[in-house]
């Protein structure tokens, strides 16, 4: 069996991965590992630990995993990498890995590439668990984590994304008051915690929900049901002002982007219009201007004419 065969077995074992000293030790040489991570065909996600053929998809998870094992024992995902690890949404969109290293840690082992921010968190057995064979943060002590070091829209689209995918359960929110008191930036979090809602869908909803509020025009409801008529379900809209029958809809790109989005949308909100509702529709881009959206909004709660100007 030739060397690559044996680099293919190796790196299946161990979720596509293989380190520099397995590599030498299978007489792989540094230019032929070199050539091949030139080549796309392997790919280098941590000091001296390969990804040996693996889909691109994959690559992500195992730049994560490969950056908790190149610290040892006691190393744990952490921060936006766990929440990343969990499936919770909300936060910007990077490449850096967040890795916690033991207090014990000898300095050297400190020292890692930019691609890695090395933390040093206090964390008992029961905030620890696995996503992946990762070793992680549990949900709510990476909610609580998260929430301290963000800001207002971030922390509240964290929290909205990890109860709207139950990963928190009712005494998770009971403690979380209790995981962020005392640390640093734990008087805003903990105001945060009275703004969540399970029902919001994507941070945009998140965000645009927020701005709504802060204007004094909170919606009535969220992920609201429209019906026809006869009774028949038209559509959900994302946030809903009933009595003024208006509802605003959340386009993200990835949802709303596609040629059939388009046309499944436009039918939609025909349907929504001959039904009697006003339908707005907003996008990331527009959350920018902080008052645009809680104007438009008024505008049509109240039966005004919109006076804004692009």
């Amino acid at each position: 069996m030739d060397v690559f065969a044996l680099v293919a077995q190796l790196a299946a074992r161990q979720g596509g991965l293989v380190t520099t000293r397995q590599l030498a030790a299978l007489g792989l040489q540094s230019g032929q590992v070199s050539r091949l991570c030139a080549s796309g065909r392997w790919q280098r996600v941590s000091r001296g630990i390969y990804l040996v053929d693996a889909q691109p998809a994959l690559a992500r998870s195992a730049r994560i995993k490969a950056a908790v094992q190149s610290f040892g024992p006691g190393a744990v995902a952490v921060l936006g990498t766990a929440a990343e690890l969990h499936g919770i949404a909300g936060l910007p969109a990077t490449e850096l890995v967040h890795v916690s290293v033991p207090h014990t840690a000898p300095r050297a082992q400190r020292r890692t590439d930019p691609g890695i921010a090395v933390h040093q968190l206090v964390l008992s057995p029961g905030a620890l668990t696995r996503v992946g064979g990762v070793p992680v943060t549990t949900a709510v002590r990476t909610v609580a984590d998260v929430m301290l070091r963000a800001d207002r829209y971030e922390a509240v689209s964290v929290l909205d994304s990890a109860l709207n995918k139950e990963l928190l359960t009712h005494d998770d929110m009971v403690s979380l008051p209790g995981l962020l008191r005392g640390r640093r930036g734990a008087v805003a979090a903990v105001r945060h915690l009275r703004e969540a809602d399970a029902r919001s869908q994507s941070p945009l909803e998140t965000r645009v929900r927020l701005q709504c509020v802060d204007a004094h025009i909170r919606p009535d409801t969220l992920q609201h049901e429209v019906r026809d008529a006869d009774g028949s379900l038209i559509g959900i809209g994302d946030l809903a002002w009933v009595r003024a029958r208006v509802i605003v809809e959340a386009d993200g790109h990835a949802y709303h982007s596609s040629p059939e989005a388009v046309f499944r949308d436009r039918r939609r909100q025909n349907r929504f219009l001959n039904a009697g509702w006003t339908v707005l529709r907003f996008t990331w881009a527009d959350t920018m201007r902080p008052e645009y959206v809680p104007r438009i909004v008024h505008d049509a709660v109240t039966g005004r004419r919109a006076r804004w100007s692009a």
